[in-house]
């Protein structure tokens, strides 16, 4: 393909992600209730032993607040779609073996995005409960509603990432792209990278939460790491017998 042609294909891809997105929107604006609800419950517990409530700052915060959650829900229930999009631009410059990996690794993101996003769903409670846990109990704790929301679903959209970074790139040491020990000497760099992620993934000045989210990541890259060693190892196997095959010699 030319590079217009590339250029035609990823417009098309991302057109097709940004509407999966917006139907996925649809959905979330009307689920938006619901969820405000499921965040506003560490709330709930924290006022049983203290003031505090969700507050918003102006006339139109709860329609903006509505939309906002209607966006990061449609970005999770439209995963699959964009999440193929990706997939599928990369598909067309690569062999049949190496489509065969693309598309296994794809059921593969799919289910971990899920399962971060989750992951991340589970874990904010507990970050408020202990974020909040620092001012003295006789002060009123008021939520900004913007930012509570923003923050709890950026670090679920956060986690979702976080789990799947891990498969790109292990698929690209199964399509022999990098190795693993390439990976393993940019450790330093990937760390780097991840804490610059975590840091714009969430709140300003939230250190804590940012290190929580760092934390896991650095452990699936590692995890990565390790995937890749042992395809690699298995690789050098096949090699080394294919190349005693044609010696006539047996393997090392």
């Amino acid at each position: 393909m030319s590079f217009a042609e590339h250029l035609i294909e990823l417009r098309k891809r991302l057109f097709r992600a940004a509407i999966s997105i917006v139907v996925g929107a649809i959905a979330g604006f009307i689920l938006a209730k619901f969820v405000l609800d499921a965040l506003r419950v560490p709330i709930v517990e924290i006022a049983q032993s203290r003031n505090a409530s969700l507050n918003y700052d102006s006339i139109t915060g709860a329609f903006d607040l509505q939309m906002q959650i209607a966006i990061y829900v449609g970005i999770v229930i439209a995963s699959p779609v964009w999440l193929y999009q990706i997939f599928a631009y990369i598909t067309p410059a690569l062999t049949r073996k190496e489509k065969r990996y693309t598309f296994g690794f794809f059921f593969s993101a799919v289910p971990l995005f899920i399962a971060g996003c989750a992951s991340g769903f589970f874990v904010f409670p507990h970050i408020v409960e202990v974020l909040v846990g620092f001012s003295p109990p006789e002060d009123t704790s008021l939520f900004n509603a913007k930012y509570y929301v923003d923050f709890a679903l950026k670090l679920v959209v956060a986690v979702g990432v976080a789990f799947v970074l891990p498969v790109f790139v292990v698929l690209l040491n199964f399509m022999g792209v990098i190795s693993a020990k390439s990976i393993l000497k940019s450790w330093r760099i990937a760390i780097l990278l991840i804490t610059v992620f975590c840091a714009i993934a969430t709140p300003a000045a939230d250190i804590f939460s940012m290190f929580l989210l760092a934390i896991p990541m650095i452990a699936l890259y590692f995890g990565a790491v390790g995937i890749a060693f042992w395809h690699d190892r298995v690789a050098a196997k096949r090699a080394s017998r294919l190349l005693a095959d044609e010696m006539g010699t047996p393997p090392a």
